[in-house]
C-alpha cells in the first residue's frame, strides 16, 4: 500500500517567495497547505502540492505531471467572486505546486453539522442565497470554451467567507469538457465523494461526465445542507430504487418547489436531470404557487394555462353553440 509522503515543514519557504504556515489537508498525492506570500506581505495563499514520483510508474509520473500543468494553465484563466484566483505554479524538488487564494471562514460541512448536533435545521432561504452563487460559479465555468467540470462539488469544499460570500474551492477533479469527442478528459484522476457523484462519474476510467454530472452533485449537497443529512449514495439507489428518502419527509420546512428541483437534479440517468445550470436555477427558484402544493405536482402547469387560456375560451363556446343547435 502506498504511503503518504511527508508533508512540508512549517517556515519551509517555496520559490525563495512562499512561507508555508501550516498542513491544511492531505492525500495519497500531495497536500494542501496555507502560506504567505513574501513578495506581498499580508497575503495569504492556499498551495496544492503533487508528488508525480508517487504514481511509481515512468509513463504515469509523466502524465501526472502533464495533467497538473494542463490543469493549472486552465485554472489560471478563470475569474469569478465565487472561485478562488489561481496565480502560480511550478515545480520544485520534484514536485508540483499550485498557487490560489487562500478562502478564509468555514466550509459549509462544519455549518451544517454544528447546525444539526443543536437539533435545527439551517434555513431555506440562507442555503438558497449560497445555491444562487454556486450556480453563479457553476454557469461560468461550464459556459468556458471547452467547459469546466468542477466534479466534486460537496458540502466541505464550498466556504463561507467572513464577508458572507461564497467559495467553491479544491479543484482537484476538475476536468475538460471536449467538444468534439463529447465525453469529458481528465486532468487530476478522481471520482468525487460518493454521497455526492452522479452514478456516471464511477469506475477508475473516464466516464461519459459532463455539466449534468456537476448539477447532480449541487443538487445533493443542497440536500445535505436541508436535511442535515447526506444522500443515499448512486450506487445504493441503482441497487435499491426508492432508497433516497425525499427531502421534505427529513424537513417539512422545506418548499414544495425546492424539493422538486433538487429531486430533478439528483436524477439517475443524466438525460432525466436538468440540462443546464440555468434550468436547474430557475427552476430552484421558482416559488411554489400554494404552501400546501405536493411536489409531485408538474413544474409549469399554471403558465401552460394561463397561455392557452384564450384558446380554451373558443373551444368552450364552440361547444356551447354545438349544444344550441342539436336542441330540437
Amino acid at each position: 500500500m502506498l504511503e503518504l509522503a511527508k508533508p512540508l515543514a512549517p517556515e519551509t519557504i517555496l520559490r525563495s517567495r512562499y512561507r508555508i504556515i501550516e498542513l491544511v489537508g492531505r492525500g495519497g498525492m500531495g497536500a494542501v497547505y496555507k502560506a504567505e506570500d513574501l513578495r506581498l506581505r499580508g497575503r495569504f495563499c492556499a498551495i496544492k502540492e503533487v508528488i508525480p514520483q508517487l504514481a511509481q510508474d515512468p509513463k504515469a509520473i509523466e502524465e501526472l505531471r502533464r495533467q497538473f500543468y494542463q490543469e493549472a494553465s486552465i485554472l489560471a484563466r478563470l475569474d469569478h467572486p465565487n472561485l478562488p484566483k489561481v496565480s502560480d505554479y511550478f515545480t520544485e524538488g520534484g514536485r508540483e505546486y499550485l498557487v490560489m487564494d487562500f478562502v478564509p471562514g468555514e466550509d459549509l460541512k462544519t455549518i451544517v453539522d454544528k447546525t444539526r448536533a443543536q437539533g435545527k435545521f439551517l434555513e431555506e432561504q440562507t442555503v438558497l442565497s449560497w445555491a444562487k452563487q454556486l450556480c453563479s460559479a457553476l454557469e461560468y465555468l461550464h459556459s468556458q470554451d471547452p467547459p469546466v467540470l468542477h466534479r466534486d462539488i460537496k458540502p466541505s469544499n464550498v466556504k463561507l467567507t467572513p464577508s458572507g460570500a461564497i467559495k467553491l474551492v479544491d479543484f482537484g477533479l476538475v476536468k475538460v469538457l471536449s467538444r468534439d469527442e463529447e465525453q469529458t478528459i481528465t486532468i487530476i484522476q478522481g471520482r468525487g465523494t460518493l454521497p455526492y457523484t452522479p452514478l456516471e462519474q464511477y469506475g477508475g476510467s473516464p466516464g461519459p461526465t459532463d455539466v449534468r454530472s456537476d448539477i447532480y452533485s449541487l443538487g445533493a449537497t443542497l440536500y445535505h445542507l436541508l436535511t442535515g443529512h447526506a444522500p443515499v449514495d448512486a450506487k445504493q439507489r441503482f441497487l435499491k430504487p426508492g432508497s433516497l428518502i425525499p427531502p421534505r419527509e427529513l424537513n417539512p420546512a422545506i418548499s414544495p418547489s425546492v424539493e422538486r428541483a433538487i429531486l430533478w437534479a439528483m436524477e439517475m440517468h443524466p438525460d432525466e436531470r436538468p440540462p443546464n445550470v440555468k434550468s436547474f436555477a430557475l427552476a430552484l427558484f421558482t416559488p411554489s404557487e400554494k404552501p400546501g402544493e405536493e411536489a409531485t405536482t408538474s413544474p409549469g402547469w399554471k403558465e401552460a394555462f394561463l397561455s392557452n387560456w384564450l384558446l380554451l375560451l373558443f373551444a368552450l363556446v364552440l361547444l356551447a353553440i354545438a349544444f344550441y343547435i342539436t336542441i330540437p
